[in-house]
């Protein structure tokens, strides 16, 4: 155990990277680099995290905004939904008593906010040691203890992140491991495809996933539209842009009045 967490300090010691979200203890903040950062490579997330920032400096502002402006600041990151979470989760608070939760409990009852985002923002912005998975770390204990093995649960893992934290300065220490996990990605490949819980990114060209982006920025586009317009738009079938648009009003980001579709203000 010392030998691990010696060589995975000495690692940060030596080559920590330098980035924008990790000069705050701001709860805020940190939640939006984490929700970024999800699917998302650190370069591309960078100019995107403190442009947002500049339009939504707190969870306040991020509340009161107009969703079809979050929406267009998210434009280029992807997985649009997040941004949804995003803005939801900032109401939530605004509409409480305007601070976030330092419990594990109240944190992950919020929108978007699951496991390792919730681990991340109670160590990153309170140092308050608590084991959390995410992708990079999983990396580092599966190189480090689970070598040549296959099918490992992040139950397994989890119990050895446990017992190798750092309780004095937790914040440097998953720092740290992020830092060694990326490391390993571009040195030894991805360790994660030893996972039970890994799957394989699905292509974004041609996919739903494509398909739901194209929808969602014509409607921001044209204010409002209708079900035949987007049709036309898209070159799908009917009943391929009618189930999209049922799940974008069950996620709250679209109504329909009469026959046209928009933006939920």
């Amino acid at each position: 155990m010392k030998k691990f967490q010696d060589e995975v300090r000495r690692y940060y010691r030596d080559h920590k990277r330098i980035l924008p979200w990790r000069s705050t203890k701001d709860p805020y903040k940190i939640l939006v680099s984490e929700v970024m950062l999800q699917q998302t490579q650190v370069e591309r997330v960078k100019g995107y995290y403190e442009a947002f920032l500049k339009k939504f400096p707190t969870a306040s502002v991020l509340a009161a905004a107009p969703l079809e402006n979050v929406l267009m600041s998210w434009k280029g990151l992807g997985y649009n939904r997040r941004a949804v979470n995003l803005k939801r989760t900032a109401e939530i608070i605004t509409q409480t008593n305007g601070k976030f939760p330092k419990e594990y409990a109240g944190l992950i009852s919020l929108p978007g906010i699951g496991p390792g985002t919730a681990g991340a923002i109670i160590n990153f912005a309170y140092n308050i040691p608590t084991a959390f998975i995410e992708t990079n770390i999983r990396s580092v204990y599966l190189h480090f203890f689970f070598k040549g093995k296959s099918g490992v649960s992040d139950k397994e893992i989890l119990k050895l992140v446990e017992k190798t934290q750092d309780m004095k300065n937790p914040r440097e220490w998953y720092y740290a491991l992020y830092d060694y996990g990326v490391m390993l990605k571009k040195t030894i490949g991805n360790q994660n495809m030893r996972s039970v819980h890994y799957k394989k990114q699905s292509t974004f060209k041609g996919s739903n996933r494509e398909l739901r982006a194209n929808m969602l920025f014509y409607i921001l586009e044209k204010k409002r539209v209708t079900i035949n317009a987007l049709v036309k738009h898209l070159k799908k079938d009917k009943e391929i842009v009618l189930k999209n648009v049922v799940t974008f009003e069950k996620e709250c980001v679209i109504k329909r009045k009469g026959i046209y579709i928009a933006i939920i203000k």
